[in-house]
């Protein structure tokens, strides 16, 4: 058995039943990224040692007959957003290249009190602001598939460690699609729930819901695992087998007249006959996402300039432009176009429920794009037709956060050129369980997905 490439929840059951010890399940992840981290730069501070001694630990309480939790002894690396005790926390900014904080953030806290063990930090962007990951003071993180090419962002250091067998399971967060961008692009599972899990980190601020935090593994069984562990707060989810005959499915047209390439949609649209088959009823229609696009924009903004605007305002000299141009565009908002957008997201967020009042599901290409030249910071055409801004080639993932409704990026195929494509899954509001039921499905239904061969 190669302990670096089974699941994480194989991997949790070999420890529970004293099979593999937390210390050799640490050990062997460790090694893996000794063997390939530096060709890819996804894992970007280490903490071996402490990891080591804090997997000791977890096979002396398992010897006394005491459990921590559901990630009893499996290894997690955080991404660099997170805040963790006594482990240096960059934000991908230089800023904060040198800051160690003295607590853990939320869910740190709440995964470690589930028996997780942290090995380290993954890469992210300045500030998680961009779907491709690169900050001054880590560089890049490389498509494993490709070291040519983006793994996306801003989890993409998360994905990468996946794909490669890193580690076993992985946080990430997601506002315009953080954690579905880069698991399509690196052919892992990226889930955002309806809300972030970790009931301290909740809020009722319609800005603030834009980013929840959430779940990413290599299937979905595991990445459910992680969501169980994570959701502290919420109704213990059951069994994630579930029969999908009758079960109305909307299936994407062309979303509102945004540019795709063909390339991803003739390879997810391949997918729709495997739904079928499963016994959902498949229609081509798509919700109104009419003021999607401002909404986002504005409450993005408007978050970025409360999150950030201290900070970027003492060291502009130290933030990317793009950052610059985001905390000023939030600058100039008014209280009233604040509450005008969050007006208008509750009316766009009542149409689609009245939409999904007949389908359970709606399914449409993660991303626009496949993985591109890892030297671009950001899409500038997508089919001859120019984006106006460095994150317009996400609208198929951030149309979708703005209505606050779980979404799921699972693996489908490749393109011509060999590059992952990943399906997206929405579900209704607050129907998180179901969206992973449905995953999970087409996952078996799909079969083994291809893993990197570096």
């Amino acid at each position: 058995m190669i302990i670096w490439q089974q699941p994480a929840t194989e991997l949790a059951r070999l420890i529970r039943t004293k099979q593999l010890s937390a210390r050799d399940c640490v050990a062997a992840h460790l090694s893996r990224i000794e063997a390939v981290n530096g060709r890819l730069n996804a894992i970007v501070t280490l903490v071996a040692e402490r990891a080591m001694r804090q997997a000791a630990d977890a096979d002396e309480c398992l010897a006394r007959g005491d459990v921590a939790g559901p990630l009893h002894g499996l290894p997690m690396a955080h991404k660099d957003l997170q805040p963790t005790a006594g482990i240096r926390t960059t934000f991908g900014s230089p800023i904060f290249r040198d800051f160690v904080p003295d607590e853990d953030s939320p869910l740190v806290a709440a995964l470690t009190r589930a028996g997780a063990i942290t090995i380290g930090k993954t890469n992210t962007p300045e500030f998680g602001a961009g779907s491709q990951t690169f900050n001054p003071v880590f560089g890049p993180t490389l498509n494993p598939y490709d070291v040519s090419k983006t793994c996306g962002g801003s989890s993409g250091g998360a994905a990468v460690a996946l794909a490669c067998g890193m580690i076993p399971l992985a946080d990430g967060t997601d506002m315009g699609g953080s954690l579905r961008n880069p698991a399509a692009f690196c052919g892992v599972v990226g889930f955002r729930p309806s809300a972030s899990p970790v009931a301290a980190a909740e809020t009722t601020e319609a800005w603030a819901s834009l980013s929840v935090e959430g779940p990413m593994a290599r299937r979905v069984e595991d990445v459910a695992l992680l969501w169980k562990a994570m959701a502290t707060s919420a109704r213990a989810p059951t069994q994630l087998d579930a029969e999908f005959a009758g079960t109305r499915v909307a299936w994407w047209v062309d979303f509102g007249g945004i540019p795709f390439e063909r390339r991803i949609a003739d390879v997810v649209n391949a997918q729709r006959r495997l739904f079928e088959s499963m016994g959902c009823v498949v229609d081509d229609a798509e919700p109104d996402l009419s003021g999607a696009d401002e909404i986002f924009r504005t409450l993005r903004a408007y978050a970025f300039v409360r999150n950030h605007g201290d900070v970027v305002g003492q060291h502009r000299d130290a933030v990317k432009a793009t950052i610059l141009e985001e905390v000023a565009r939030g600058e100039r908002l008014t209280a009233a176009d604040v509450a005008a957008a969050e007006q208008r997201q509750e009316g766009l967020r009542q149409r689609v429920a009245r939409f999904m009042e007949r389908y359970a599901f709606f399914i449409l290409p993660t991303t626009q794009v496949a993985p591109f030249d890892v030297n671009e910071a950001y899409v500038k055409t997508i089919d001859g037709i120019a984006m106006e801004s460095y994150i317009d080639w996400m609208k198929s993932c951030y149309y979708i956060s703005t209505l606050g409704a779980p979404a799921i990026s699972v693996p489908c195929g490749f393109t011509p050129e060999g590059l992952p494509v990943g399906l997206q899954i929405v579900g209704r509001r607050g129907d998180d369980w179901s969206v992973l039921q449905l995953a999970h499905a087409y996952e078996r239904a799909r079969g083994p997905f291809a893993a990197p061969t570096i």
